[in-house]
C-alpha cells in the first residue's frame, strides 16, 4: 500500500533543500516566504497551450501573463495590455502593451538573459494556439471567428490587432483565458514538444524544479513587471511548491499540521466533520484555519435530450414540456443542498446562467422552486394522473454524484415519477451525450471565461455536443443569441441573454440542481489570497504572516 504521508514527507524534505540552497544566496530574506499547496490531480504540461485543467490552468497563471485579465469580480482589467480601443464596427480590437514587460531568463535567449515582451509574442502565442501542429484543446476558441494569417497583427512592438469576422464581445473573456497566454518563439523553437517541461513566460514566478507526479517548485520573477500602490514590487512570496498527493484524506492531514497553506474544496467524507448543515466552519474549527467561500461560476443540472427527430425521444415521455416541467417542481434543492451539500453553493431557483455574473438576476429569471401539487397537476394536464402510466425513465450519472441521483429518484417518486439510476464512467457518460444516446443525463457546465454567452451557447441551435448535449433548438433563442454576439451594451446584452435564459427554462430542457461554490480552507497566516468565480489561483498579493 503506497504511504501518502511518508511520500509527501520525502518529497518536502528534499525540496526544502532546494529551497534553502537557494536561500543561502538570497540578501533579500534569511528564510524563504515559501506557499504551499497540494493538488490531487498530477500536471499533464506547463505549456499555456494545454491549460484545459485546473491545475494546469493555476500553474498557467503563476508563470504566464495574458494581454487582459479577470478582477476578483470577473471584470476585465488590463494586464501585459495596458490599455485598448474597439472600432465603431467592434471589429477591430487595438491593443497597447506596456513596454516593461520582460520574458523569463533563459538559455533560449542572447546571454541567457530574457528579453522584453512585444506584439510579435502575442501574434506568434496566439496563432501557435490555433495550429494544427500545436494539437492544442483550445484551438476552438477562435474558430470561425477570425483568419489566423491576418486577424492577428503586430501594428509594432507596442502595438497589437486583433480583427474578427463578425462582432463578438466575449473576445475580451477569451483573450483572459490561460489559453492565450504569451510564450517567446525562441524558448518553444528551441524545446519543441519539451517546452511543456521548460516552461518561460513573464509571469509572478518562474519554474525552478518540476519532479512529474512529485513536487513542482516555481521561484519569485524578479523582474517581474507589476508594483502593489505603495510601489512594492509584486509577488510578496518567494516561492510556491505544489505537491501532488492524491488522497484529499492525506491533504487534509497536511494541511491540520501546517505543512499545507490551503486547500481548494473538501472531501464529501470529511465535510460534516469540518463544516455545519448550513455551510459553516463548526466552532471546534475556529481560529485554526479560515473557510472562504464565493461563487464559482459552474451549474449542476440534469440534461433532457430535446431532439425530436431521435427516435429515442419520440417514445419517450420527456418529449413531453409538462413532464419535464413536473420533473423541476419535483426537486426541492434546497433541502437537497442543505443534507448533501453542507450548504456548499447556492439552490438553482433561477435558470441555467449561475450566480456569480453580471447579468444574472433572479427576480428576472425566474426557475422552479418545490412545489410537488404543481407537479402533480402537469402530470395529470399531461396524461399521467398520479404517474398512473408513465414509463420508467432512465437518469445516467457519474460515481461521484451517485448520491445526488438517489436524492433525485426518492423526491420524484412521491409525485408518481419512477426514475431508475444507472451509474456509469465519466468517459461512458460523454460518449452517450455526444452521440444523442442519453435521454436524461447527469452534467455540469463550467464557465470557459466570465460571460453567460459561455452558458447560453449550450443551447444554440447550431452547435453540435459538445456544447449542445440536449440538441435543443429554438429558432428564436438563436435569434437573440446572434443579437446578442453583435450587442456591445452590457445593459442591452444582458438582457437579452435574460429573455434567452427564461426561454430554456419555460421549455424545461434542463434541470438546474445548484449554482456551485468554490470553498476554500485556508491558514491563519495566509492574507491576500482572494477568491473568484472563476476558481482561479492569484497569489500575486499573498503574504504569510508571523502568528
Amino acid at each position: 500500500m503506497k504511504c501518502y504521508y511518508c511520500q509527501a514527507v520525502r518529497s518536502s524534505a528534499w525540496i526544502l533543500l532546494f529551497l534553502v540552497t537557494l536561500s543561502c544566496n538570497n540578501r533579500r530574506s534569511q528564510s524563504l516566504d515559501v506557499f504551499r499547496y497540494n493538488s490531487v490531480n498530477t500536471i499533464s504540461s506547463l505549456d499555456p497551450a494545454f491549460a484545459k485543467s485546473q491545475e494546469v490552468i493555476w500553474a498557467a497563471k503563476l508563470l504566464y501573463n495574458t494581454l487582459v485579465e479577470t478582477d476578483t469580480a470577473l471584470a476585465i482589467r488590463p494586464s501585459v495590455a495596458r490599455s485598448w480601443e474597439v472600432s465603431d464596427d467592434h471589429l477591430t480590437y487595438t491593443f497597447h502593451l506596456r513596454t516593461d514587460v520582460y520574458f523569463h531568463d533563459n538559455e533560449a535567449f542572447t546571454g541567457g538573459k530574457g528579453r522584453k515582451l512585444v506584439a510579435g509574442d502575442v501574434v506568434y502565442s496566439l496563432r501557435r494556439l490555433l495550429d494544427p501542429a500545436t494539437a492544442s484543446p483550445g484551438a476552438w476558441l477562435f474558430n470561425g471567428r477570425l483568419n489566423p494569417e491576418t486577424g492577428f497583427r503586430a501594428l509594432d512592438d507596442s502595438t497589437f490587432q486583433l480583427t474578427l469576422f463578425q462582432p463578438f464581445h466575449p473576445v475580451l473573456g477569451i483573450l483572459s483565458m490561460q489559453y492565450c497566454s504569451i510564450v517567446p518563439f525562441e524558448v518553444v523553437n528551441k524545446y519543441g514538444k519539451d517546452f511543456r517541461n521548460h516552461p518561460c513566460g513573464s509571469g509572478p514566478f518562474r519554474f525552478f524544479f518540476w519532479d512529474e507526479g512529485q513536487a513542482l517548485v516555481l521561484h519569485r520573477n524578479p523582474r517581474y513587471f507589476e508594483k502593489d500602490s505603495t510601489g512594492h514590487q509584486l509577488p510578496y512570496l518567494e516561492a510556491v511548491q505544489i505537491s501532488f498527493l492524491e488522497s484529499k484524506a492525506s491533504e487534509f492531514l497536511l494541511f491540520r499540521q501546517g505543512q499545507l497553506d490551503f486547500m481548494n474544496d473538501i472531501e464529501p467524507s470529511f465535510k460534516d466533520e469540518v463544516l455545519t448543515k448550513q455551510g459553516k466552519l463548526k466552532k471546534e474549527w475556529e481560529g485554526k484555519m479560515v473557510l472562504s467561500k464565493h461563487a464559482y461560476l459552474n451549474t449542476e443540472y440534469l440534461g433532457i435530450l430535446m431532439d425530436s427527430s431521435n427516435p429515442l425521444v419520440k417514445n419517450s415521455p420527456l418529449r413531453i414540456k409538462k413532464i419535464r416541467q413536473a420533473i423541476n417542481y419535483g426537486i426541492d434543492r434546497t433541502k437537497m443542498m442543505t443534507y448533501l451539500r453542507n450548504g456548499i453553493g447556492t439552490a438553482a431557483l433561477s435558470g441555467f446562467v449561475p450566480a456569480g455574473l453580471p447579468s444574472f438576476d433572479p427576480q428576472k429569471v425566474k426557475g422552479y422552486p418545490y412545489s410537488p401539487a404543481t407537479a402533480r397537476a402537469l402530470l395529470k394536464e399531461a396524461g399521467f394522473p398520479g404517474g398512473k402510466g408513465l414509463p420508467v425513465i432512465r437518469l445516467l450519472s457519474i460515481p461521484a454524484y451517485a448520491d445526488l441521483a438517489n436524492y433525485v429518484v426518492n423526491q420524484l417518486q412521491e409525485i408518481g415519477i419512477r426514475v431508475q439510476v444507472e451509474v456509469v464512467q465519466k468517459g461512458v457518460l460523454l460518449e452517450q451525450t455526444s452521440r444523442s444516446l442519453a435521454l436524461f443525463f447527469r452534467a455540469s457546465w463550467i464557465a470557459d471565461y466570465p460571460d453567460a454567452e459561455s452558458y447560453l451557447t449550450v443551447f444554440y441551435g447550431n452547435n453540435p455536443a459538445p456544447p449542445n448535449y440536449t440538441r435543443y433548438r429554438n429558432p428564436a433563442f438563436d435569434r437573440l443569441y446572434e443579437q446578442a454576439l453583435k450587442e456591445n451594451n452590457d445593459s442591452i446584452r444582458y438582457t437579452l441573454y435574460r429573455e434567452m435564459d427564461r426561454m430554456v427554462t419555460e421549455d424545461a430542457a434542463v434541470v438546474p440542481l445548484f449554482y456551485d461554490e468554490v470553498i476554500r480552507l485556508v491558514q491563519p497566516n495566509v492574507q491576500g489570497l482572494y477568491n473568484n468565480g472563476m476558481n482561479l489561483l492569484e497569489l500575486r498579493w499573498v503574504r504569510k504572516v508571523k502568528q
